[in-house]
């Protein structure tokens, strides 16, 4: 895909994502869209995935460590087509197989399940050395938020990580700034991102995680490298092309109702238009 159609497709997962979180009433609308277009590019243009084939030995692996942004997650595995984008509606719905958090028994294209934070690292890292001892050249990629990676368990697996060379292995930080009581940086510090992954052997690279062409370049870097596994720190804006919900750490984890509802979609369907004039 050319950089237009990612950004038209992103556009399409954030309105899944509004259309998701409206629908259940509750969800976490801010993390996803700032990952939406970090998702896209991945489930449209870097992993070797087929919807028809959910399961299929060689494909690679993906895990959403940050689960609670399941909405991104959900949208874009619908927009790609492993189920119908209708089928977003049902989020966090009583008998929904969309559940809060991720559900590999439930969900096509789900590999694994997420849910306390900082779990899904120690996982992709389990998947990267389980490829590495059955000689099999499927890549993992693990999704971290910023306010995440102050639990302890993820610096536990990436010394792991970092010890068994796992250059199969890539982590993404979705460094949006915010986190639910606040930013970041005065919740519980965790800069500097890049010198601390640095430390724990990973080769580092540094994004606009809104910029295809960075994005894309940033994946065939960490292709590209051997010997190391490789964190991407993807600069981003919590609640990207939301109007009111850009840069704001409430939207973290609340619902529009009905009226929010309605200017945000409006908010993304003139993305959409600009796009389409490009």
């Amino acid at each position: 895909m050319n950089n237009l159609e990612l950004k038209m497709k992103a556009n399409e997962v954030r309105k899944g994502i509004i259309t998701a979180v409206h629908s259940a009433k509750a969800g976490h609308p801010g993390g996803s869209l700032s990952a939406a277009d970090l998702y896209t590019f991945l489930y449209f243009e870097e992993m070797n995935i087929d919807p028809k084939d959910p399961k299929k030995a060689d494909r690679d692996r993906f895990v959403l460590s940050k689960g609670h942004t399941s909405p991104g997650y959900y949208a874009t595995l619908a927009n790609r087509g492993f189920f119908p984008v209708e089928d977003l509606e049902t989020f966090r719905h009583l008998g929904s197989y969309l559940q809060g958090h991720p559900d590999m028994k439930h969900i096509p294209g789900v590999d694994m399940s997420s849910g306390s934070l900082g779990q899904g690292v120690s996982a992709a890292v389990g998947m990267a050395i389980s490829a590495k001892l059955s000689n099999d050249d499927y890549r993992v990629y693990a999704l971290l938020g910023d306010g995440e990676i102050q639990e302890g368990q993820v610096w536990e697996a990436s010394m792991l990580a970092g010890h068994r060379k796992l250059d199969n292995l890539v982590v993404i930080i979705d460094n949006n700034g915010l986190q639910i009581d606040g930013k970041v940086c005065d919740v519980c510090s965790p800069y500097p991102i890049d010198e601390k992954m640095k430390a724990f052997n990973f080769h580092v690279i540094n994004i606009d995680g809104h910029d295809f062409d960075q994005i894309r370049s940033a994946f065939k870097e960490a292709k590209e490298t051997k010997g190391m596994p490789t964190a991407i720190i993807a600069k981003t804006i919590k609640g990207k092309d939301v109007s009111f919900m850009e840069n704001q750490a409430a939207w973290h984890g609340t619902a529009p109702n009905d009226e929010q509802f309605a200017i945000a979609m409006a908010d993304l369907e003139k993305v959409g238009e600009a796009l389409c004039r490009k």
